[in-house]
Formats: C-alpha cells, sequence, structure tokens
C-alpha cells in the first residue's frame, strides 16, 4: 500500500476519524474488508481481474472500480490519491453531493517535456483525465510546492483550490542508529569494497528513478574510496527487464563486487538498512517530494539526489545533503568522492538532516487535511464562503476535530 495514504489514514484516525481505504482487489485471496485498526479499514472492490497488473494496464478497469465504489455506502469526503482513482471517484461524489479532494502523487508528462526523459506516459487518457481533476475537484491536495506548481500550469488547476500538505516521517522507525544496536550489513561478503560501508539506492527498478546513473558514478570513484552500492527495489511491472539492464551494467563496468541488488525490503528492513549507509543516493528524474530522502535524513545519512521536483524541498542542498542539477555520471562521482572523503563533513549533515526531518510529522499532515476537509464540509452547508476565501493549509490547533465518520478513497493498484 502507499506509504502516504497509509500513514496519513492512521494519523486521521488517531484525530478521531474513520477512513475507509478503497483499491482494487490484487489477488484472487483478498477479502473483501480488513480492519487495520484504529478506525481505518481497507475495502478491496472487484476491478479488472484479481491479480497484479502493470500500472499501464490499469486505466482499462476505471469504470469498473467506479461500478464497485457506487455499492458502498456514501462517504461524507471522497480523496482520490493517483488520476485513475479520481477518474472513477469524481462522478461518484457527485452523485452523492459530497466534496471530491483529488492528490496526484505524480503528473504525466507532456510529450517533449523534460519529465519524459527516463519513463514515457502510462497512458493516452491520462493527460486529459488529471487536467478533468484539477478543475472540476473541489480541492487539490499537493505534496510539495513543485507538484502544486505543476497541476496549477500543466493541469489548469485553480490556484485558490490546491493546497499544500507536505508528507510525513514515522519517527519511531526511521531514526538514528542507538550506540549499542548493530549496523545492518548486506548478506553477501563481496570483496574489498565490504571494509568502506555501502551507499543506498532505494525505489522501483525502473528507468524514471535513475538507478542507471549511480551504478555508472560508482565505476568512477577511486577503488581506494570507492564503497559497496546497495540497490533495494521492487522491479517495476511495465520494466521487467530493467532489473537484467541494470546487472548487465554492472558486469560490463567491473563493479561484480561492488553491487547487491537486494529486491523489495521491508519498511523495517528500510530503515534499518538507512541507519547504517553512509550515503543515500536519490538520482530520480522527477519526484513529486522524494520520501525516501527524508527518510533517510531522519535517519542521520545525508542524500545526494536529482534537483529535481519535490527533492528540492526534501533535501537542503549543502545543508542535508547535495542536490545536483547534472546528470553526468563524472559530476555524480565527483559529489560522491567530496563526500566519501570527508567523514566530518557526512556526520555534520547527518545531524542537520535529522533536524530538518523533524519538521515533517503524519500528525501534522492529518491535521492540516482535518481543516480543508472541515472547510470544504461547510461550503457545502453554505457557511463557509469557499469562492471568496482561499482554502488555508495551516490548521487551527485549537479546532475541533471534525465529528462523524471520515473516509477516504486510495488507488487503484
Amino acid at each position: 500500500m502507499n506509504v502516504v495514504e497509509r500513514h496519513t489514514a492512521e494519523a486521521l484516525a488517531e484525530l478521531g476519524h474513520r477512513v475507509d481505504l478503497i483499491t482494487r482487489r490484487s489477488g484472487p485471496g483478498q477479502p473483501d474488508v480488513v480492519d487495520l485498526g484504529g478506525g481505518v479499514w481497507v475495502r478491496h472492490v472487484d476491478a479488472g481481474p484479481a491479480e497484479h497488473l502493470a500500472k499501464s494496464a490499469i486505466d482499462a478497469y476505471t469504470d469498473d472500480f467506479a461500478t464497485a465504489m457506487g455499492a458502498l455506502d456514501r462517504y461524507d469526503i471522497v480523496h482520490s490519491h493517483h488520476w485513475m482513482s479520481g477518474i472513477a471517484a469524481l462522478p461518484l461524489a457527485r452523485r452523492w453531493g459530497v466534496p471530491h479532494v483529488q492528490s496526484y502523487h505524480s503528473v504525466a508528462a507532456l510529450p517533449g517535456d523534460y519529465l519524459s526523459e527516463g519513463e514515457p506516459p502510462e497512458s493516452p487518457a491520462r493527460v486529459a483525465g488529471e487536467a478533468l481533476l484539477a478543475t472540476e475537484s473541489d480541492l487539490v491536495v499537493a505534496i510539495s510546492a513543485a507538484e502544486a506548481r505543476t497541476v496549477v500550469s500543466r493541469c489548469g488547476a485553480d490556484p485558490n483550490r490546491v493546497v499544500i500538505i507536505p508528507p510525513g516521517v514515522d519517527s519511531q522507525l526511521f531514526r538514528p542508529r542507538a550506540a549499542d544496536e548493530p549496523k545492518w550489513t548486506w548478506p553477501h561478503e563481496r570483496g574489498p569494497a565490504c571494509s568502506k560501508g555501502y551507499m543506498l539506492f532505494a525505489g522501483r527498478l525502473q528507468p524514471l528513478k535513475g538507478p542507471d546513473l549511480v551504478i555508472a558514478a560508482l565505476g568512477l570513484v577511486p577503488e581506494e574510496l570507492r564503497p559497496h552500492l546497495v540497490v533495494a527495489g521492487e522491479v517495476s511491472k511495465d520494466f521487467a527487464g530493467y532489473a537484467e539492464e541494470l546487472r548487465a551494467m554492472v558486469d560490463r563496468l567491473g563493479l561484480e563486487q561492488y553491487v547487491t541488488f537486494l529486491g523489495s525490503q521491508s519498511r523495517t528492513r528500510l530503515a534499518e538498512m538507512m541507519r547504517g549507509a553512509l550515503l543515500c543516493l536519490v538520482p530520480s528524474h522527477s519526484e513529486t517530494f522524494g520520501l525516501v530522502a527524508l527518510e533517510s535524513a531522519a535517519t542521520g545519512p545525508p542524500g545526494i539526489a536529482s534537483s529535481a521536483g519535490g527533492l528540492r524541498e526534501a533535501v537542503v542542498h549543502g545543508e542535508t545533503g547535495q542536490l545536483m542539477d547534472s546528470r553526468l555520471p563524472s559530476d555524480w562521482a565527483s559529489a560522491m568522492i567530496r563526500l566519501l572523503a570527508d567523514p566530518d563533513l557526512v556526520a555534520r549533515m547527518g545531524v542537520v538532516a535529522r533536524i530538518h526531518a523533524r519538521r515533517y510529522a503524519w500528525h501534522n499532515a492529518a491535521q492540516c487535511l482535518t481543516e480543508v476537509y472541515s472547510r470544504l464540509l461547510e461550503a457545502r452547508d453554505g457557511s463557509y464562503d469557499q469562492g471568496t476565501r482561499p482554502l488555508d493549509l495551516q490548521p487551527d490547533v485549537a479546532r475541533r476535530p471534525l465529528s462523524g465518520d471520515l473516509h477516504a478513497d486510495g488507488h487503484v493498484a
């Protein structure tokens, strides 16, 4: 399940609301309803085959998802995550007479746009669908200023109907390593790099995320300084052969002893890996926020990240890590060398990174959402003049939480 959706739902539930996460059944054994505890429920509905599908194939079943949602009880708020959910849920919210809130998490690249580098648009219907949701939804919730700019300039959203609510970090899980806590080690002894520690890449294995860039850069780091590279992430079904391309690249560059592919990891294991890493690498072509960079900051290691989208907000250049305008392996290698050669600088950046990450909490995000949800419901009841007063994301902490049930619609995948 999407990390942002689950943690937001749990934080809303802690404020006294009930949240339903509605998602497509992607396996034959998935029950209709799963109680996650504390007022959060997952509802699996039938929309297409009960199997894991490539993301690019899911929009063929949007109508089925809408029909299945329509058989459920009416909700007070419908909050769609990703464009396919929005296309299904927007007409339903209108029929129910309740507000519809849209979050994108990623926006399609237009033909010829810089975001096209690394990954093509997923569906011919996506660009038009995202524009429809931006203009017809009651509110768009962006997770970064970069995403807000995109949904206004590219999708045509009314700026008065867009709020920025950053994600949070689970500070209990993503925390610095305790003095008596053993450092995580990768499962295979891989030669001389073992004594120099490791850098971490964590993300889906697809061109958009750019793991090929850090592999190429690693090959340019001098052997006497070169650490190991741990690559943690599942293969995206849309790019099933990409992992083998990366392995072939490792072999071609003679880095067999320096790179380990570990596949998808649990959140607990990911936090352990981050606590022991020298650096966290985020070479994505684009990111609406870059949550993995913020989670890494909370554990301590600074990041080297692309200066793209929300990564410019998750990483403070020169203070919590290094932002890269270039996608040349030689430039990334230079950034690695500079930090690896200066452990004191890395330690100072790590301290500031942890301070920076403390600004982001799921409880804060839930409070902001409760405020804007409340105002949308007031607007529906005619007690809030939404047309002349832009929505304010800053929560009024003295305001009592919205009473009654509050539900959110999850993503279709």
